[in-house]
C-alpha cells in the first residue's frame, strides 16, 4: 500500500516497546478524520468499531490503538517530517488517482489554529500557511509558522515545491525580496499585491498607474457579474514597470497591474482599487483571473477546514498535536476532492461514516 510505503519513512519518535506501527497509527487516524474524528478520543472510537474494516488494509494485531497512543504520537511526531511524507504521498496518489500536477496558478496563505494555543496564549494561536493549487483544490504544502512568523513560514513551504512553470499568488504580506527570489530560484513568475508595507515601491508603483490609468493609450478589461445578491464591475490593465534599484527591490519585477471593483449591494455601491506586483507582464483579462483564482485558498481550503473539519474548534495544542492533526486535516480534504464522485464533499464525508463500502471506496484511492 502506497500510504504505508510512503508514511512508514518518518521517523516514529518512540522508544522500541511501542506496540503499534506509527504507519498503521496514522493510517488509523486519517480514516478517523475522514469519518468525522476530530479528536484522539474519536479516533480510538472510530478503531474500536470499524475494527474488521480497518484490518482488510492493516494488521491491527494488537487490536485499536487507544486515545492516549494517538495522542502522544500525534504530540510527539515531528510535523516537518509528516509533511515531507504528506508531499510524497500526494505525488504518488496523484499519479495513481490520475490527479493532475500542478499547473497554473497556486496560492500561499495562512490561518490561524484559533482554538489551538497554549495557556496564556490566546492572543497568538498557531497560524499554518498552506501553498494550495487553485486548478486542482489540493493542497500542496504546509508549513507551521515559527520564528519569522508567517513570512518565512511561506518561504519554507514553496521551498519543497518545484515552482517551475507555476504563477504564485500572495497577499500584500508576502510583497518582499526574498519572497520574489524564493520564487524565481524556484523557477515560477509571482502576482503579489502591493500595499503600504512597501511604502516607496506603492508609491512608484501608484504614480504610474495613476499616469496610465489617464493615458488613452491603456488598454482595460473590464467584467461583469451578478450573484449571490450583488452587481459587480471589476476593470483591471498592466503596464511595464520599472523599480527604483536598491538592497530591498523586488527581484525580477517587470511590471505592475491595478485591479479596481465597484460593488453594489441593496443599492449601496463600494469601491475598491488594488495594485499587483509581477515578474511577467501579462493581458489584463489574466491578471484579472489570477486575482479571482488567488482567493480559492479561502474559498475551498479555508471555509472547508472550518465549516466541514471544524478546523476553528479543535483544541489539541500539546507540543506538535495542533501541526500534525492540521496536516492529517489537509490530506483529508485532498483524499476526498480525489473521488470522483460528483457531489459535495461533505456528502462524501456522511457516505463514508455510514457505510463501509463508501469508505472502502476512499481507502482504495489511498493505495
Amino acid at each position: 500500500m502506497v500510504f504505508l510505503d510512503v508514511f512508514g519513512e518518518v521517523p516514529d519518535p518512540r522508544d522500541l516497546t511501542a506496540q503499534h506501527p506509527l504507519p498503521e497509527i496514522l493510517f488509523v487516524a486519517l480514516a478517523a478524520v475522514l469519518c468525522g474524528a476530530t479528536h484522539c478520543t474519536e479516533m480510538e472510537l472510530f478503531a474500536r468499531s470499524r475494527l474488521d474494516l480497518l484490518r482488510q488494509f492493516i494488521p491491527l494485531e494488537r487490536g485499536a490503538p487507544s486515545h492516549d497512543t494517538f495522542s502522544r504520537v500525534l504530540a510527539a511526531l515531528d510535523p516537518v517530517a509528516l509533511n515531507e511524507a504528506f508531499m510524497r504521498f500526494m505525488a504518488a496518489f496523484g499519479e495513481q488517482a490520475r490527479i493532475d500536477a500542478p499547473k497554473g496558478q497556486v496560492a500561499v496563505d495562512g490561518k490561524s489554529l484559533r482554538r489551538a494555543y497554549a495557556k496564556g496564549r490566546s492572543h497568538m494561536p498557531p497560524l499554518v500557511v498552506t501553498v494550495f493549487g487553485c486548478d486542482t483544490f489540493m493542497s500542496l504544502a504546509q508549513t507551521v509558522a515559527q520564528e519569522g512568523g508567517e513570512v518565512q513560514a511561506a518561504i519554507a513551504a514553496l521551498e519543497l515545491l518545484s515552482l517551475k512553470g507555476l504563477t504564485v499568488t500572495a497577499d500584500a504580506l508576502h510583497c518582499h525580496r526574498r519572497m520574489t527570489k524564493t520564487v524565481r530560484d524556484g523557477g515560477g513568475h509571482y502576482v503579489i499585491a502591493i500595499k503600504g508595507n512597501q511604502s516607496k515601491l506603492a508609491a512608484e508603483a501608484n504614480t504610474a498607474l495613476d499616469k496610465a490609468a489617464a493615458g488613452k493609450a491603456t488598454k482595460f478589461h473590464q467584467t461583469e457579474e451578478d450573484a449571490h445578491g450583488r452587481h459587480e464591475v471589476r476593470r483591471a490593465f498592466v503596464i511595464p514597470f520599472a523599480q527604483t534599484p536598491g538592497k530591498n527591490a523586488l527581484v525580477d519585477l517587470c511590471a505592475i497591474g491595478r485591479v479596481e471593483s465597484w460593488r453594489t449591494v441593496e443599492g449601496k455601491t463600494t469601491h475598491k482599487v488594488r495594485c499587483y506586483a509581477l515578474s511577467r507582464k501579462m493581458p489584463a483579462h489574466e491578471l484579472l483571473a489570477t486575482v479571482r483564482r488567488h482567493w480559492s485558498i479561502e474559498n475551498d481550503l479555508h471555509w472547508q477546514l472550518d465549516v466541514l473539519l471544524g478546523e476553528d474548534h479543535i483544541r489539541g495544542r500539546k507540543n506538535n498535536t495542533a501541526a500534525n492533526h492540521a496536516i492529517l486535516r489537509r490530506l483529508t480534504l485532498n483524499v476526498l476532492r480525489a473521488d470522483p464522485e460528483k457531489i459535495p464533499l461533505s456528502h462524501k464525508r456522511l457516505k463514508a461514516r455510514w457505510a463501509d463500502q463508501d469508505l472502502l471506496s476512499l481507502f482504495t484511492h489511498m493505495r
